[in-house]
C-alpha cells in the first residue's frame, strides 16, 4: 500500500515540458483527486500554488495525500511534499518532503544550488546532511510544473520528452510518451485529452515499465484529469473532482 501511494504521486507530480510557464498557471491554482478502486474510495491527493512568502521571483507549490474510510483503518497515509521553484525557469530551490505512511516515515529537506550544481540533502530522521552534484534536475513537484509547459502540437505518437528529477538522493531520467489523442468522459463532461505513458523503472514500485497511464487536458492548462495505475498489489484510479484557479478556461467537447 505504502508503494501503491508512492506511484501515485509520482504520476501527479510528473505530468504535462518548454516555454515560459505564466502563460500555463498561477497562484491560487488548486486541484483534488479522488483516488479509487472502483467505487471504493481509497483516498485524496491535492496539490495547490501560492506566491513564495520567502522569494516574490518564486512559487510555493504544496502536494498533500491521505487515505480515507477503510483504507485508514487498515493502511493510514498522510504525505505532504513541498517545493519552492522560480516563476521564470521552473527550477527548484528547495523541496520538503514528509512522509507517514502505515508507520514509514520520511523527513527530507532538499536545497538546490542551481550555479554550484549541487542538491544538499537533509534527513531530519536520520540526522545526516548529504550532497550530490547535480546539473538541471527538478523535485517532484517543480518538475510537474515544468512539464505542464509543453507544447504537444508537433508532438507524433511514440514521441518522448525526457526530465531528470532528484529523489532520494539519487537522479532519476523520467520519460513522458506520448500514445494518443482521445475524448474522454469526466466530472465535468466531455474534454479532449492527451493520452501519455510515463516511462518508469519496474520492480521499484510498479509491475512493468510501462504500466501507468495518464489522461491530460490537450489545452494550455495540461492538468492530469485521469490517471491508472497497474501496481504489484492490482490497479487504481484517480480522478480530477475539483479545481479553481485556472489560468485558461477548461475546455469542454459538446
Amino acid at each position: 500500500m505504502r508503494k501503491l501511494f508512492f506511484g501515485l504521486f509520482i504520476l501527479i507530480y510528473s505530468t504535462g515540458f518548454g516555454q515560459s510557464q505564466d502563460l500555463f498557471f498561477k497562484e491560487g491554482e488548486w486541484f483534488k483527486y479522488r483516488i479509487h478502486y472502483g467505487l471504493i474510495n481509497a483516498g485524496f491527493a491535492e496539490l495547490k500554488l501560492e506566491e513564495s512568502h520567502l522569494n516574490p521571483d518564486e512559487f510555493h507549490a504544496i502536494g498533500t495525500g491521505k487515505t480515507t474510510g477503510m483504507a485508514s483503518l487498515f493502511f493510514k497515509v498522510k504525505d505532504r511534499y513541498e517545493s519552492y521553484f522560480s516563476k521564470d525557469s521552473t527550477k527548484p530551490s528547495y523541496a520538503i518532503r514528509r512522509v507517514d505512511e502505515g508507520g514509514y516515515t520520511i523527513r527530507r529537506n532538499i536545497a538546490f544550488d542551481t550555479i554550484a550544481n549541487t542538491a544538499v540533502t537533509e534527513d531530519l530522521k536520520k540526522k545526516t546532511i548529504d550532497t550530490a552534484a547535480v546539473a538541471e534536475v527538478y523535485d517532484f513537484i517543480s518538475g510537474f510544473y515544468k512539464m505542464r509547459t509543453t507544447s504537444f502540437k508537433n508532438q507524433e505518437i511514440g514521441d518522448q520528452t525526457l526530465l531528470n528529477l532528484f529523489f532520494d538522493e539519487e537522479v532519476f531520467p523520467f520519460q513522458l510518451k506520448l500514445i494518443g489523442r482521445e475524448v474522454i468522459r469526466t466530472k465535468f463532461g466531455k474534454i479532449k485529452a492527451l493520452k501519455l505513458r510515463p516511462i518508469v523503472q519496474s520492480g521499484r514500485v510498479f509491475k512493468e515499465e510501462e504500466s501507468l497511464t495518464v489522461w491530460v487536458t490537450d489545452d494550455k492548462n495540461k492538468i492530469p484529469v485521469r490517471i491508472k495505475a497497474d501496481l504489484a498489489v492490482g490497479s487504481l484510479k484517480a480522478d480530477l473532482i475539483d479545481y479553481k484557479g485556472l489560468t485558461h478556461p477548461f475546455e469542454l467537447v459538446y
